[in-house]
């Protein structure tokens, strides 16, 4: 290694410290509450599911008794007594779902906060803390990686990377000229180094820690400074609408429950659903897929209830004055269930993730001068941000080719009168409205394939299956899309007298 590469040392520390802890971790203490684990074996035989996935759904559950102790005892205290409340809280989560590999999210938050401090608002420094964090991540998944979902320490370290690497991008936004940075970047820049009380409390704040959301340090300092209320001085008026997103998080938890046990991913690989007709093995993809993205749209929601009650929720007034609690939002529910649109969808899951890629890996990536190699180069980030498994490559791939193709065929009925006339049927439109549906579902499950299966012999066996309809239609619809436009849209006068 070169002297003075500091992109190579970053990169070669994380390996080295990674390594080193999994080499002297290959049987990590037990979680902690050793009284308990009878208990929580029982209740996770009597729901059907591991214990590591009751553990982890009872730590988010647990958000909303921390949120309950912040708001009575610890609103416009002493902001240093918050930040130990909230580091302490989320250490006490980790300690509890994976015991001793919390020390994986300690180091990288300990090393973060000395980039900050030691390589200041440089290019360098900026670029050091992305290598390393995103490195220390991937050499987790590589010595982890099994070939199906399992819940150990890198689930919430993935989201705890987006924060570290966000905050060393917004530290670094904090030395800029602010008429050079963008409205999103003037609310998230970091105009002082952080101390590491409040990096810590930022990093473990319980409504985030495991599952999400993204948010920003300056969002978390408000929140400790008792500014995100609705009642200024007060505490926040957040109690109904955390209850309501609860509420609903629990209905999506119960579908998902009631329902997986039904479509189990096992049963894609079985030689009982090969011998089903085509039209079958169509219909349980879209069942299955639309139940299994429940798993993630419960988590989130209850997350975000957990938030709201904290007071880190709240998103100002809109126009008509009424409170807004939709800041940490990483499911807009409703446009979720009833687009019929593939794009609709991606803007309503996963939103604040979404939000962080676009702010930091999209809009940074403008140099490169063509926006279809920076989406293809955010989505291969989001691959291999959710792991090294081939199938998250095919996925993001394929929502690539997905987005891309329907973007052209809404580009199409647009342009051409006769299909917007139609489109806009009172009569036509219910029925096409329930086709786009059937085939908008069919084929958000069929992304989720590789997504879910992870290993290519696995995914190829079931695409081999239904054969590859997916890569079939939208590839086709690529190829035919320009003779489409040519038959079915107008050419304008300027183009006609520029043939002739």
């Amino acid at each position: 290694m070169r002297k003075g590469s500091r992109r190579e040392s970053s990169s070669s520390t994380a390996a080295a410290v990674v390594a080193k802890v999994h080499a002297g971790s290959r049987r990590p203490f037990p979680p902690v509450s050793k009284m308990a684990a009878p208990m929580l074996r029982e209740l996770s035989d009597k729901l059907g599911s591991s214990e590591p996935a009751v553990r982890l759904i009872l730590s988010i559950l647990i958000g909303y008794p921390f949120a309950l102790l912040y708001r009575q005892f610890l609103f416009r205290r002493d902001p240093c007594l918050i930040h130990v409340f909230h580091a302490l809280s989320g250490l006490g989560l980790a300690a509890f779902n994976f015991g001793s590999q919390l020390f994986h999210s300690v180091a990288c938050v300990l090393v973060q906060f000395l980039m900050l401090r030691l390589m200041g608002r440089t290019v360098t420094g900026m670029v050091s803390s992305f290598l390393f964090q995103m490195m220390y991540l991937l050499l987790g998944y590589y010595y982890t990686a099994t070939d199906q979902y399992d819940i150990k320490w890198t689930m919430p370290h993935c989201v705890l990377t987006l924060k570290l690497v966000g905050l060393a991008f917004d530290y670094y936004d904090g030395g800029k000229d602010p008429e050079t940075l963008s409205s999103e970047q003037k609310k998230s820049a970091l105009l002082s180094v952080p101390s590491f009380l409040e990096v810590c409390g930022f990093s473990y704040f319980y409504g985030g820690f495991l599952v999400g959301p993204q948010f920003t340090l300056r969002s978390y300092q408000s929140l400790v400074n008792g500014e995100l209320t609705d009642c200024p001085g007060e505490r926040p008026n957040s109690i109904f609408p955390a209850i309501k997103r609860f509420s609903l998080g629990l209905v999506c938890l119960s579908i998902y429950t009631i329902g997986s046990p039904s479509f189990p991913d096992s049963y894609l690989l079985s030689e009982q659903f090969e011998a089903q007709p085509f039209w079958y093995r169509c219909l349980y993809i879209i069942i299955w897929g639309k139940i299994t993205l429940y798993k993630y749209v419960s988590c989130w929601v209850i997350a975000e209830g957990v938030c709201i009650l904290s007071g880190l929720g709240y998103n100002g007034r809109d126009a008509a004055g009424v409170a807004l609690w939709d800041a940490c939002a990483n499911m807009k529910v409703w446009q979720y269930e009833t687009t019929p649109l593939f794009t609709g969808t991606i803007a309503a899951f996963n939103t604040n993730t979404n939000a962080w890629v676009a702010r930091h890996v999209f809009k940074r990536l403008k140099f490169l001068g063509n926006k279809m190699a920076s989406q293809a180069a955010t989505l291969f980030f989001l691959a291999i941000w959710h792991g090294l498994h081939s199938g998250y490559l095919v996925c993001f791939s394929l929502e690539l080719i997905i987005v891309v193709a329907e973007r052209q065929a809404l580009a199409l009925v647009r342009d051409s009168p006769a299909l917007t006339r139609l489109s806009h049927s009172p009569v036509v439109y219910p029925v096409t409205y329930v086709l786009q549906q059937t085939v908008h579902w069919l084929f958000m499950g069929y992304p989720l394939i590789p997504f879910c299966l992870f290993t290519w012999d696995k995914w190829v066996k079931v695409y081999t299956s239904i054969y590859f309809c997916g890569h079939v239609l939208f590839l086709s619809s690529l190829l035919v899309m320009p003779y489409l436009r040519r038959a079915l849209v107008p050419r304008k006068k300027g183009s006609e007298k520029k043939e002739q």
